[in-house]
């Protein structure tokens, strides 16, 4: 129900914003003054709103070290509501798994991203379970996954390498991250709606569906944090991120809503040219009566868009930053695909080197870079649930009806206690057996980023795929050089992307 508000109210609430502006100033200003403990101070009224917002610029580092003074765990009091802020292991377990039903998403975070409202992002109990079951079955057509993978290799070939041999001829500088963001947009967007919007293309077209996406994600994080009552207000003022976000769902509703028309019409498991049968998502939903419902359809698709497109889209720019910076890293994986690659030469293929997915498939390094640029960037940085009965956690802390929980993966990552002294060091060894054979095994509930318990991510392994496929091509047949002078570091977002893109140059590699 939406909540109406006085003019006298809303003159209230903009007079509160104007006041914790000021405290944002203040406590900004004071906090890089005084060398002190990273805890928020608890005030009276705005309890530690003001600390908060103090550090929202800086928002994963600063819960990293919030969670390092206090040992894991900390009780963050803001107005209206109580946030148990986590990254132990146990109490991730204890969420996720041993009484994941005791913490559902909970209406707010369907409030939150209400443009998903009803998918399978924002829903819990038997509306997930069903939804789940479908989407599992919709992933076991070996049609669909055989494709999803050949799309990858044929985007690759057709789209990415292409636009780097350019880039690498001209000596270009260029943003990696948008575009990453311009690939994988296609790579979702083609086995869900059987259409490829080839925002990866020669004329560059517009970005204006991908970037409003991001937009949902970056006042996600806004409304996380916030009051509710302050973002509700704002939305209804149509001010400050709530204007931007409007201006998103608008965007996003009429790309999803023409997709969905589109395949009415034509209707099939049709490519753009008409030529050749795919098998899409689209396809398996359209004449499903349990989504004869548009906005519904709407809010799955969404979801299952999101899904496709932000785990593989976050990880790609920071693991080519990574490699860039970490010759002796670089180096190894690409002995792991020499003999892969010294093959493919010798029987006289292009000179641009392609990895078959099944080729990558038993690479354990790769595997290992992958899940360690993860850990120290995981595409979800935050993980929101809601206490549905009163519990108590494994570490001791009681938790109540009604608190929220933010679960920070981003920090678990820079834990001492949780990955050894090295936590802050990139080194893929850590997940290799002593032989380098294998990876070794790490609970879910230690590395999250592709979720645990009931709510494991279905498409982790096409995700993990596709990843080896673009990172095997793309550092097999170039050098990467990171422009100098600029400042990487992470966007504040519900995904970890890069606030400032990532600018490179790249060299053709002579093999």
């Amino acid at each position: 129900m939406a909540i109406l508000f006085s003019r006298e109210q809303e003159l209230l609430i903009s007079v509160v914003f104007v006041f914790l502006a000021f405290l944002y100033l203040y406590f900004r200003s004071s906090s890089r003054s005084h060398g002190q403990s990273v805890l928020p101070a608890d005030w009276p009224v705005m309890h530690m709103l003001p600390g908060v917002i103090a550090n929202l610029h800086n928002a994963h580092d600063y819960f990293a070290a919030i969670l390092t003074e206090a040992g894991h765990n900390f009780r963050v009091h803001i107005p209206q509501r109580h946030i148990f802020l986590t990254c132990d292991p146990g109490n991730v377990r204890h969420i996720f798994t041993t009484n994941h039903a005791n913490f559902p998403k909970g209406r707010e975070f369907a409030a939150i991203f209400d443009i998903m409202d009803g998918g399978i992002f924002t829903v819990d109990g038997e509306q997930w379970r069903r939804q789940r079951t479908k989407f599992q079955s919709v992933l076991s057509s070996p049609g669909l996954v055989s494709g999803m993978a050949a799309c990858c290799r044929d985007k690759v070939e057709n789209g990415l390498l292409p636009f780097f041999t350019h880039m690498a001829s001209t000596d270009t500088p260029f943003d990696m991250q948008e575009v990453i963001s311009r690939f994988v947009f296609d790579l979702a967007a083609t086995p869900l709606f059987g259409v490829d919007p080839s925002l990866l293309s020669s004329d560059m077209p517009s970005m204006d569906v991908a970037v409003a996406m991001d937009t949902v994600m970056e006042v996600g994080f806004f409304r996380h944090v916030m009051p509710a009552t302050c973002w509700k207000a704002m939305r209804r003022l149509n001010i400050g991120p709530e204007r931007k976000l409007d201006a998103a769902h608008k965007v996003i509703r009429g790309f999803f809503m023409e997709m969905i028309e589109k395949k009415k019409i034509n209707g099939g498991r049709v490519c753009n040219d008409g030529e050749q049968e795919h098998v899409d998502v689209l396809s398996s939903y359209i004449n499903d009566p349990d989504y004869a419902d548009d906005d519904l359809l709407r809010a799955k698709l969404l979801s299952l868009m999101l899904g496709g497109r932000d785990t593989i889209g976050t990880t790609l720019p920071w693991i080519f930053y990574i490699l860039a910076k970490n010759p002796n890293i670089l180096s190894i994986i690409r002995n792991e695909l020499s003999p892969i690659a010294s093959h493919k030469v010798a029987m006289g293929k292009s000179s641009m080197v392609i990895f078959e997915p099944e080729e990558t498939k038993h690479l354990v390094y790769l595997k290992a870079a992958l899940y360690e640029t993860l850990r120290l960037y995981p595409s979800a940085p935050i993980e929101r649930k809601t206490v549905a009965t009163d519990d108590i956690m494994p570490s001791g802390h009681e938790v109540h009806t009604g608190d929220t929980i933010l679960i920070s993966l981003y920090s678990m990552a820079r834990m001492e206690g949780v990955w050894g002294k090295d936590c802050r060091d990139y080194n893929p060894h850590r997940w290799l057996s002593e032989d380098g054979n294998k990876l070794m095994y790490v609970p879910s509930h230690k590395f999250l980023s592709f979720n645990s318990g009931p709510r494991m991510c279905p498409g982790k392994d096409i995700a993990v795929v596709q990843m080896k496929t673009v990172v095997a091509a793309v550092v097999w047949n170039f050098d990467m050089e990171v422009v100098e002078g600029q400042s990487i570091q992470p966007k504040l977002s519900c995904t970890l992307q890069m606030k400032n893109g990532l600018t490179m140059i790249l060299k053709k590699r002579e093999t």
